[in-house]
Parts: structure tokens; C-alpha cells; sequence
């Protein structure tokens, strides 16, 4: 059988990995860009650097549990994913408080992320199956959505990235609301189904399990706002565009 834990500790490693990727795309990378870009850009570079590779990492994880369910108790491999994933969010956390200390709601966002994955991580030692799963529904649109963040950063002064930006919207957008407004609320209501149940609570507080569910189902809900909104921007910006073809 796998062992539960990894046999170093591996996060602070992870984290000085971002840290040092935040510092090679900010004085390297977007060395170029204006100083009002460089901190948005640099913090989609270690977002690249941590979505696909945990989309894989968590599957290579998952798999590798035998037997696995939402009470399992957590793998080495599967602490790794979280030890992984919350070194990158504390990096980004600490991207935001320095650069933008106003933006309450991407620094909430990630305090909460960090507080369900450390607490399933460090704390009750369970449920790693189904954050991973989670994990897996929130980046697989990674590399698309950090390419589609950094063209609509540029946008305006560089045509080819106007150019990206109009490309990548309406797929991305399309990935972007199966996922986050079919695939992830389905799976979170198997969740709500198992854990209301009482099955976990011998090994996983009730009280972290309600804190889980409030935050990913809030997590899901402004996701779900976010896209409806990029959707109708889009539809005002082809409307206008057909509006003035006519005239």
C-alpha cells in the first residue's frame, strides 16, 4: 500500500520553485513589457507553470489510489498534488498583496482555496480524492484561460495579441462553461450528497466539511457570474460589429 505521506517535506520546495518562475518572468520573460503589466503577466506565468502539470499530476495521483472515494484517506501522491497546488497559490497570494492589495476578491478567493487544501492536506489527512477531482475541473482550463488573460492584457497596443484575444475568446469561454457550469456543480452535488450522509464524519469534522462546501460552492457560483458576463461582452461586441456593417 502507498504510504500517506511524502516522505520529505516537499512545500517549501514547491514554493521556492514559483517563487523562483514569478522571478524569472518578471526580470526576464516580460522584461520588455510595461511595469503595469509585468506583475498580471508574471502571475499567469506561474499559473501555467501550475495547471496543466496539476491537472496530470492529480489524474497520475488519483489513479494510482486503489480503492478511492470521497471519505479515502490521503496518499503520498496525492499530498504532493496538494503540497503543489498550495505553494502556488500562497505565491500568488503573495503576488496580490504586494501588487494588488485592493483586489479583495482574488485575495479571498485564494485564502479560501488555501484553507480547504490545507485543511484536507494537514488537518483531517482525508478527502484528497475529491479535491484533486476539483483540482482537475478548475485548472484543466488553465493554459488556455492564462493565454487568453495575457492576449487581452496586450490587446490594445499589440495587433497579433487583439488577434489571439478574439481567437481564443469563444472556445475558451465554451470549455470554461461546461466545466464550471456543468461538469464541476454536478460533481459538487455528489459531494453534498455523500458528505451530508454522515459516512465521512467519523473522519472528517463536520465542520470542515460544511466550510468546504459553502466555499467551493460560492468558488463555483462567481465562476459561473465571471463567464456569463465574458459571454455577454462578447455578444455586445458582435452586435456593435454587425450594427456598424449595416450602416
Amino acid at each position: 500500500m502507498e504510504p500517506l505521506t511524502p516522505p520529505i517535506p516537499i512545500l517549501p520546495i514547491f514554493f521556492s520553485m514559483f517563487l523562483l518562475i514569478y522571478l524569472v518572468a518578471y526580470y526576464i520573460v516580460f522584461r520588455s513589457w510595461s511595469p503595469k503589466y509585468r506583475p498580471e503577466a508574471s502571475s499567469c506565468f506561474i499559473s501555467l507553470a501550475h495547471g496543466t502539470p496539476a491537472v496530470f499530476l492529480a489524474i497520475f495521483a488519483i489513479l494510482k489510489q486503489s480503492p478511492h472515494g470521497f471519505a479515502s484517506p490521503n496518499t503520498s501522491s496525492q499530498s504532493l498534488v496538494l503540497d503543489f497546488s498550495i505553494a502556488y497559490f500562497l505565491m500568488d497570494l503573495l503576488h496580490y498583496l504586494i501588487f494588488f492589495p485592493s483586489d479583495v476578491l482574488f485575495i479571498g478567493h485564494h485564502l479560501a482555496t488555501l484553507f480547504v487544501l490545507f485543511t484536507c492536506r494537514y488537518m483531517v489527512l482525508h478527502g484528497a480524492f475529491a479535491m484533486l477531482i476539483l483540482l482537475i475541473l478548475a485548472e484543466i482550463t488553465s493554459a488556455c484561460q492564462n493565454l487568453w488573460t495575457l492576449a487581452n492584457v496586450r490587446r490594445a497596443d499589440v495587433p497579433s495579441a487583439a488577434k489571439l484575444y478574439r481567437l481564443l475568446s469563444p472556445p475558451f469561454y465554451t470549455l470554461y462553461s461546461v466545466v464550471r457550469g456543468f461538469a464541476g456543480p454536478l460533481f459538487v452535488y455528489k459531494m453534498v450528497v455523500f458528505y451530508s450522509s454522515g459516512a465521512a464524519d467519523n473522519v472528517i469534522p463536520r465542520w470542515i466539511l460544511v466550510s468546504w462546501m459553502i466555499i467551493i460552492a460560492v468558488a463555483i457560483s462567481v465562476s459561473i457570474l465571471w463567464v456569463s458576463n465574458l459571454w455577454l461582452e462578447l455578444y455586445r461586441e458582435r452586435t456593435a460589429k454587425v450594427d456598424k456593417k449595416v450602416r
